[in-house]
């Protein structure tokens, strides 16, 4: 095994203790949200009643402090819709609520603006947007999105756009003949062999994660590269078998070893018709996408 397998597989292990590595991949499992009474003041029973006192405990479940805390807290209670626009978002009682300075509050809330979840206007105050104004193509929105109310819309939307970006990657990519990006490729799924034969899902699911993204990056297209971070979300979100990748099965190795197979010939029709049968390992995804085309 090369030294890159090696690497991301002692990085795996770690992360699963506990340890924080360098670009390792991002999960926040949030619970759902619980139903409650919309009408009147904000209802922050479906937030973390110990968010301060924890995020002066530790650095922040992702390592971003206590306004990475607040923001996915905010966040993940606007996507659930247990904040919504009837009233607007009052600093200083998020402040009380949470435990938190007013210039915490502030910072969070300036991130959800920028990604559309809020709105602040002198003399109206911040407020939540509807849906159709918010970045869906953030990665905290989709998992946030993933892991609420709208879970079975956002993993069938991340599973259609999977279908839509990916194939066409894999036959960009196979133009390209970088052997360094194949080795890399050959590695990951070389790393998916072992971890699958010894039952490890979270380096497998790693090595799969490092797999799409670099072929999505390799692509040679800069607006496909910018897609990637979504393919990471999708993979890192999908939680039940919305594609082939999401289960540890022979049929699933089999295809990422033909698209590296692919690469390494320059047969771009062959590299797409793989991804497209990878995507639809699992008869649940026909009823989303249709079967494999033949080239």
């Amino acid at each position: 095994m090369s030294t890159l397998a090696h690497t991301m597989m002692t990085a795996a292990r770690s992360a699963d203790s506990g340890i924080a590595n360098p670009g390792e991949l991002d999960r926040y499992p949030y619970a759902d949200a619980p139903a409650v009474d919309r009408v009147g003041a904000p209802a922050w029973e479906g937030a973390d009643p110990e968010l301060g006192r924890v995020g002066r405990r530790a650095a922040g479940s992702r390592g971003r402090g206590l306004h990475g805390q607040l923001v996915q807290q905010l966040g993940q209670m606007i996507v659930s819709g247990d904040l919504g626009a009837d009233r607007p978002l009052v600093p200083e009682e998020i402040g009380q609520r949470f435990e938190v300075s007013r210039t915490v509050v502030r910072e969070s809330l300036r991130v959800l603006e920028a990604k559309g979840l809020v709105s602040a206007r002198p003399n109206v105050g911040t407020r939540v947007r509807p849906v159709s104004d918010w970045n869906l193509l953030d990665p905290d929105i989709i998992e946030w999105r993933a892991f609420g109310p709208q879970r079975d819309d956002q993993r069938r939307e991340l599973s259609e756009l999977r279908w839509t970006i990916e194939p066409l990657a894999a036959r960009l990519a196979a133009g390209h003949g970088r052997e360094d990006v194949q080795q890399r490729l050959a590695d990951m799924v070389g790393i998916m062999g072992h971890a699958m034969g010894q039952g490890d899902t979270l380096t497998f699911s790693r090595a799969d994660a490092e797999f799409h993204t670099l072929l999505i990056q390799v692509a040679g297209n800069r607006m496909l590269e910018h897609l990637s971070g979504i393919v990471s979300s999708a993979l890192q979100v999908s939680g039940g078998p919305v594609t082939g990748c999401d289960r540890l099965n022979d049929a699933t190795l089999a295809q990422h070893g033909r698209i590296v197979d692919a690469l390494a010939t320059g047969d771009g029709a062959a590299a797409e018709t793989a991804m497209r049968q990878l995507l639809t390992v699992h008869p649940e995804v026909e009823r989303v996408v249709p079967a494999p085309r033949e080239h």
